[in-house]
């Protein structure tokens, strides 16, 4: 079995459940702007970083300003993870038993590092992460693989030594750009299969011998 050097977890719908909340943050954002927010538009809106969400919403309306359409989205968004976002099912056991058996593991997000540092202190607090990455620290963000390479190098890793925790499309598609094997947990959109990808219906059915079992789509 292939050495787990490290695990990198997405956090809105991995880790904790605030997929909900920004899509109902998106839907009342879009209807000021006049449109009406549909599982059409899920592919612009989850897992996305948020100025992408806000050119979607501009372009769909046809109107507002893409800068206070992302201020907009993440000052309400923010309001909303202040107050607690609840973990996803099985995500407290499989942390713990990665810190039991020594895999350090990170966060890696799409999210503003202003809504990461939210999310981290209210619901996340206790949790030893090597580190955490928010789309303001790279470049570019997801779908692109500069957050997983930048998470990897970080850790003195080559990506493939790393198996990275997703549930959206781009952000399956950013890890596996970056070369790391990926573990698919599905919230509210469908993730395309591909051969890096192993998919699990919830957390509560990964353990770290599953996710070691996830390099050998790498290797």
């Amino acid at each position: 079995m292939s050495a787990l050097a490290a695990v990198l977890f997405d956090m809105d719908g991995t880790l904790v459940d605030t997929e909900v909340l920004w899509w109902r943050t998106t839907e009342e954002i879009a209807d000021g702007l006049g449109h009406r927010l549909t599982d059409a538009d899920a592919p612009e809106v989850v897992g996305r970083a948020v100025e992408d969400t806000a050119a979607h919403l501009v372009r769909v309306s046809g109107g507002g300003d893409p800068y206070e359409v992302v201020a907009a989205l993440t000052e309400s968004f923010f309001r909303g993870v202040e107050a607690g976002a609840p973990m996803r099912p099985g995500a407290q056991r499989l942390l713990t038993e990665l810190e039991a058996q020594g895999v350090p593991f990170a966060l890696v997000s799409a999210s503003p590092r202003v809504v990461v540092d939210s999310v981290v202190g209210s619901s996340l607090a206790h949790v030893p992460f090597a580190f955490t990455l928010s789309a303001d620290d790279t470049t570019r963000t997801k779908p692109h693989p500069d957050p997983y390479r930048a998470a990897a190098e970080r850790l003195g890793l080559a990506p493939r030594a790393c198996v990275a925790v997703e549930d959206s499309p781009d952000g399956a598609a950013s890890a596996e750009a970056a070369g790391c094997a990926v573990l698919v947990v599905p919230s509210l959109l469908v993730v395309p299969a591909s051969p890096p990808r192993t998919f699990a219906e919830s957390l509560e059915d990964v353990t770290v011998a599953r996710l070691r079992r996830c390099l050998t789509a790498v290797a």
